[in-house]
């Protein structure tokens, strides 16, 4: 991340997983557009407080409005580069990634991205989860509906 860029988008409780064939399970974690790059942060230094007041307040605001366009107080772009130093978080540059669109699911609305980093191309789907279970293993048990088009416009206007 370069140090003049500004975030455009941050969406908490996003959950991937792999489109590969015998994959299973995801991980949840926050995707984060800024001018130049769309990362998404697994591994965070962010509070967990934080973390659990912010997921709350961004169910509230995706039910008044869809748009994913939305930041969050607390989370700046210091705290975007720091987590992006962790190599379990990926850091895509906007010609990497090959493919991105959305779809509406009857469950929710997923994006799906692909994209070649290092020599290996990589296929996931991205939802924001609403609520979730705790045991056995963490999971999503209901998604939201977003409007992910401003959120994809904005990557392939800059591609």
């Amino acid at each position: 991340m370069h140090p003049d860029e500004k975030i455009q988008a941050h969406i908490v409780s996003v959950w991937r997983e792999s489109k590969k064939i015998f994959s299973v399970g995801g991980r949840e974690g926050m995707l984060v557009l800024t001018d130049k790059h769309l990362s998404f942060v697994h591994k965070t230094e962010s509070k967990m407080s934080w973390w659990k007041a912010i997921t709350q307040r961004q169910v509230i605001t995706f039910l008044k409005s869809k748009n994913t366009m939305i930041r969050h107080d607390g989370y700046n772009e210091e705290d975007l580069i720091g987590d992006v130093e962790n190599s379990k978080n990926v850091e895509l540059e906007f010609k990497e990634i090959d493919k991105i669109e959305f779809k509406e699911e009857t469950w929710g609305s997923v994006l799906y991205l692909e994209y070649e980093k290092d020599g290996k191309k990589e296929n996931f789907q991205y939802s924001v989860a609403q609520d979730w279970v705790k045991y056995p293993l963490k999971e999503p048990t209901k998604f939201l509906k977003v409007d992910w088009e401003p959120f994809v416009q904005y990557i392939k206007e800059r591609q």
